[in-house]
């Protein structure tokens, strides 16, 4: 691999400039097909179509780069030109021949399309993904590869954690990376969808997510305190009420509380203070 190819596509290699002992050739569009490492998903339609009109009236002015397989050539570089030819009818482009190992491929594939910032959020998130599970490498070594930073790396691949139906919103444009940092925020899980249907509907910012986030771990973190002190007022009034024989309540404010103890008629309320009284019956 290539020490340098982070540093930009030109550190690797040229699309318009041959290496030593290559040259430019045409190969069949129909032994062409798509780089198997291509990240990129979603291709423009509207952007094709303006490359096929300028290929229809100047030809494929900049070589394919493909390399040999074992059924044709599979395409490294230039998959808008390849696309764009088969729609103008072309049965041949140019292309530039090159040796490349799958590991070039796939990072050569990320890199171009990151530089021209063809990627949508998630794919550039499971590009990373599946480039330090192919080589089998940490964040800080893809980092360090590629020429991104370790939290780069470490926040677009955290959206991957979201669930599915929330990535699909993020990759179809409805959900900013800024939105889908924030819902990882969210602790109550139950509150996700509903969330992202309201940020849908009516149009909510990165800001306004990251301020609902907040007040809805804050509501969670006080209902998960008041539920500890519930159980533990419960347990002593239980106690109490046994060893009174009559119901008790505990009402715990901020600063003080207070504790009802209920009786039937005024003996009942004798028994009781007599308990009181009586250090032996406690």
């Amino acid at each position: 691999m290539a020490k340098g190819l982070g540093k930009g596509l030109g550190a690797f290699f040229s699309e318009v400039e041959q290496q030593k002992g290559e040259h430019m050739t045409e190969v069949p569009l129909k032994d062409c097909r798509p780089n198997p490492y291509q990240p990129r998903k979603h291709f423009q339609e509207e952007s094709i179509l303006e490359l096929k009109h300028s290929i229809e009236e100047h030809g494929v002015l900049q070589p394919l780069i493909v390399r040999r397989s074992i059924k044709g050539y599979e395409i490294v570089a230039g998959e808008r030109r390849y696309r764009a030819a088969k729609m103008a009818g072309l049965t041949a482009v140019p292309a530039i021949i090159r040796e490349m190992s799958d590991q070039q491929m796939m990072e050569i594939a990320l890199l171009e399309n990151l530089q021209r910032e063809d990627l949508t959020v998630i794919e550039e998130a499971k590009a990373y993904q599946n480039l330090m599970n192919e080589l089998d490498i940490t964040q800080d070594m893809l980092a360090n590869r590629i020429g991104k930073s370790r939290s780069h790396i470490a926040n677009f691949v955290r959206l991957l954690s979201l669930p599915a139906d929330v990535i699909k919103r993020m990759d179809d444009g409805g959900l900013s990376m800024g939105h889908g940092r924030a819902l990882l925020s969210l602790k109550d899980r139950k509150k996700l969808l509903p969330l992202v249907e309201k940020i849908e509907k009516e149009g909510l910012n990165v800001r306004q997510v990251e301020r609902m986030v907040y007040d809805y771990n804050q509501e969670k973190r006080e209902k998960k305190k008041e539920n500890k002190r519930d159980i533990f007022l419960k347990e002593q009034e239980e106690h109490l009420k046994q060893r009174l024989g009559t119901g008790v309540t505990i009402h715990k404010g901020k600063r003080k509380g207070k504790i009802e103890i209920e009786f039937m008629n005024e003996d009942d309320l004798e028994r009781i203070l007599k308990w009181f009284d009586s250090p032996s019956e406690k």
